[in-house]
């Protein structure tokens, strides 16, 4: 395989559009740039928790949850191609059970923060949630797969709760909303 990426600048996209994967040019402010950029950005701050948790188990997991993200990003740019199957949702899942028997219940709201890399997580997560509105924004124009539009629900729910196994790993407590703050 030669030298794809070779160069960094083309300017092809001085007129305001960006190429797609099958070689056809949309606009950039269109709502499959939006999803792909925010998919973008996610795994973007998922590499800095990562970068955060260097030599744990969490680290080595969330580097293959950045693959799901890239193929997710190669998913939006190749229309009506589907990369993230069911087993991935269900390994989410299953990961988001696991976690979620290792922190007590909860009872109250918690805030984003604890330690740094619990922080960075609740970025992680917000952002997850965006990248997840703007594939539905999609979604309402143009067909993104089912298990792509899981896969991103389920990663803010399980960024959530590693969220809490970060602090709780780290000795740091929930940051509970205080009703009486506000």
């Amino acid at each position: 395989m030669g030298n794809r990426l070779s160069k960094l600048y083309t300017r092809t996209g001085d007129d305001g559009t960006s190429g797609l994967s099958d070689g056809s040019r949309i606009p950039k402010d269109h709502a499959r740039m939006q999803a792909m950029g925010s998919v973008d950005e996610l795994n973007s701050v998922v590499g800095l928790m990562i970068n955060k948790l260097s030599g744990t188990e969490l680290a080595t997991f969330f580097t293959a949850v950045q693959h799901d993200l890239f193929n997710i990003g190669g998913e939006l740019s190749m229309p009506g191609h589907s990369f993230i199957n069911a087993e991935k949702v269900s390994a989410l899942e299953a990961q988001i059970d696991a976690f979620n028997a290792e922190v007590s219940p909860l009872k109250d709201f918690i805030l984003p923060g604890g330690s740094e890399a619990a922080s960075i997580c609740h970025i992680a997560r917000a952002t997850a949630r965006r990248a997840e509105r703007d594939v539905v924004t999609l979604h309402q124009i143009e067909v993104v797969s089912e298990t792509t539009r899981q896969y991103l629900n389920r990663l803010s729910d399980l960024l959530f709760v590693t969220a809490r196994i970060i602090n709780k790993n780290q000795g740091e407590p929930d940051i509970l909303w205080k009703k009486e703050l506000s």
